[in-house]
């Protein structure tokens, strides 16, 4: 299996959705966290684990 941007599989970055409002996510290497494309929220990759809970959320 390959690791992709922030050490998540690239066809798990494509299933991946926001939980607030089911928009796409881009990974933002930089950050270390996956933004979505919609509302901005981003969510942090621990340990190439994408945290997708509302509670870890940053707001834009």
């Amino acid at each position: 299996m390959t690791a992709g941007p922030l050490g998540v599989a690239p066809w798990v970055l494509e299933i991946l959705a926001c939980p607030q409002d089911t928009a796409p996510l881009r990974a933002d290497e930089a950050a270390g966290e996956l933004v979505c494309t919609r509302c901005g929220l981003a969510y942090p990759v621990r340990d190439g684990i994408p945290v997708l809970l509302l509670d870890e959320a940053r707001r834009p």
